[in-house]
């Protein structure tokens, strides 16, 4: 009776063990990012350099929620790394009225820029911390926001006074209009190694009032628009 009676306390043990081992656990990264490496940095404002090539395409081309975009809101983004800087460029189809300032601030970030048109970029440096992490936003004007984020369970900690010291470039074309960045690596507080992987998020804020779009490169599914979700985040491997 008690060789019993011990079985059955080890097997609850066991499962107690298991169930705390999955919690901790976290969520399964369905999606994946692979970042070419650049030999050598160039002019963020080059939207036509030829290095853009080397990058894979990153369609951004769903809402938040998972449901499909129309084509005239989707964006597509590349990414380079080199040894000194992170490349970021985004070219977004525009079927509808720009959402921007008259009178752009190209000198200092832009509070509230992501209640307009905007593309944007969260990445966490260390992926057993993916609630800390970087915001990066561009708008179609060249306005530009960077932001340090703690997102805990409850409530979300920014740092406004962060200075990333980004480099942004803007272009607007017939239907079409292009963001690009560039942040050194010290911004982060570290340079990745070949093979290195973060997690992060690209997304697009188009329009204005109820037709607001809010799409995302890996969908939040929050049950209103929302960004800030690190366990959605997919993974970006940094490349030879």
């Amino acid at each position: 009776m008690k060789k019993n009676h011990l079985i059955f306390a080890a097997a609850i043990l066991l499962l107690s063990f298991a169930a705390a081992s999955a919690q901790k656990m976290p969520e399964k990264i369905q999606s994946k990012i692979t970042i070419e490496y650049l030999k050598n940095d160039f002019p963020i404002n080059e939207f036509n350099n030829k290095n853009w090539e080397k990058a894979r395409q990153v369609v951004i081309d769903k809402y938040w929620s998972g449901e499909a975009a129309p084509m005239g809101r989707q964006a597509k983004a590349r990414i380079l790394w080199s040894k000194t800087a992170l490349y970021v460029r985004f070219e977004a189809n525009q079927a509808e009225p720009l959402v921007v300032s008259d009178v752009p601030n190209l000198k200092t970030k832009t509070r509230g820029l992501w209640d307009r048109d905007v593309c944007e970029i969260f990445l966490a440096p260390d992926r057993s911390e993916p609630r800390k992490y970087f915001e990066f936003e561009i708008a179609p004007n060249g306005e530009w926001i960077d932001l340090g984020i703690y997102q805990k369970p409850d409530e979300r900690i920014t740092d406004w006074d962060y200075e990333s010291k980004m480099q942004s470039a803007a272009k607007i074309e017939k239907d079409k209009v292009w963001m690009a960045i560039k942040v050194e690596w010290k911004a982060f507080g570290a340079t990745p190694k070949a093979g290195d992987v973060w997690l992060g998020n690209l997304f697009r804020c188009v329009g204005a009032g109820e037709t607001r779009g809010y799409l995302a490169w890996s969908p939040t599914e929050t049950k209103e628009p929302g960004f800030h979700v690190p366990e959605k985040f997919g993974s970006f491997e940094f490349a030879k």
